[in-house]
């Protein structure tokens, strides 16, 4: 019997072929290569810009959650130690420089509640995750060392800097707070918890456990932010420790940020940032080394 042309069944034509898949389900072909470029690998460049920024953005989150203890407690504990030095040293040492001593103290307790945040971030976030075990959710994605410790440095810094804008705010209230050279104030602030968040991804690598990180912060952070000059001026220190003081690189990173506020230092400005750009360049490249070596991160 023949069949006219209009009663022919064509093989794939959804209108005619009752074997055919098409309508019942499946994506039109043109929905498909879409979807096989969406779900497909994904280029990112020379720079992984969304997994660096996303790593950013947690590490940030992480400690702005907890912001009453990791933002509002260190105002807290600055403004005590302000409380304690003005109450038992401000009649027997009224002025340094011929600054009032207040105003002399106030840029160093600033600096140095930035620098412990800034050190604390970064060390605490990855002695956690390895304690945890979910340092594997970090080091998985396609992140490289570079973006990997850029991130975690620039959210240590941004800690660091939250922090000291919210005590010098604070603080404003109680000492008159002046700046007198801004590029000074914004670089070594900038510097200083760039510094110590690289200490802290050095340290958080190393350690295996809460006990080690302890370990620096009583014996290597605290001492070496307190014997700085925080609380006075380096040249009332007898030799041999005049001349110690200046191998230590917590001195010029505070008596650069104090300049930037009363105009006056133990040293010059300049040396400042030249020992805290080579400092940042140094531990920089050893956080590198180690991220990129998967030392104490991978089995």
């Amino acid at each position: 019997m023949s069949t006219s042309s209009s009663d022919k069944i064509e093989a794939g034509d959804p209108a005619t072929d009752p074997h055919s898949t098409a309508g019942r389900g499946a994506p039109p072909r043109g929905t498909r290569r879409r979807l096989s470029r969406t779900l497909g690998p994904r280029s990112f460049g020379p720079v992984n810009w969304l997994g660096l920024w996303s790593l950013y953005l947690k590490e940030v989150r992480r400690f702005w959650n907890v912001a009453t203890q990791t933002v509002a407690a260190p105002v807290i504990t600055t403004l005590l130690f302000l409380a304690i030095f003005t109450l038992a040293l401000g009649r027997s040492v009224e002025t340094v420089h011929g600054i009032p001593f207040a105003q002399f103290l106030a840029p160093g307790l600033i600096m140095m509640s930035m620098v412990q945040n800034s050190f604390a971030n970064t060390s605490s976030s990855l002695v956690i995750s390895k304690i945890q075990g979910n340092i594997i959710d970090v080091l998985m994605p396609p992140i490289n060392s570079t973006e990997f410790v850029t991130a975690y440095a620039a959210a240590g810094m941004t800690r660091g800097i939250v922090v000291g804008l919210s005590v010098g705010i604070v603080m404003a209230f109680f000492v008159p707070v002046e700046i007198a050279h801004l590029w000074a104030v914004v670089f070594f602030a900038a510097a200083a918890s760039m510094m110590l968040a690289s200490i802290g991804m050095i340290a958080g690598i190393w350690a295996d456990k809460f006990d080690h990180m302890a370990a620096i912060t009583n014996f290597v952070i605290t001492p070496f932010a307190f014997l700085s000059g925080t609380f006075y001026s380096i040249e009332r220190l007898p030799a041999p420790f005049y001349e110690i003081a200046h191998f230590n690189p917590f001195f010029y990173m505070i008596d650069g940020f104090r300049y930037g506020f009363i105009g006056q230092s133990d040293t010059s400005p300049w040396l400042g940032v030249g020992v805290m750009v080579m400092m940042n360049a140094i531990l920089l490249t050893v956080a590198w080394r180690m991220v990129e070596r998967g030392w104490k991160l991978k089995a």
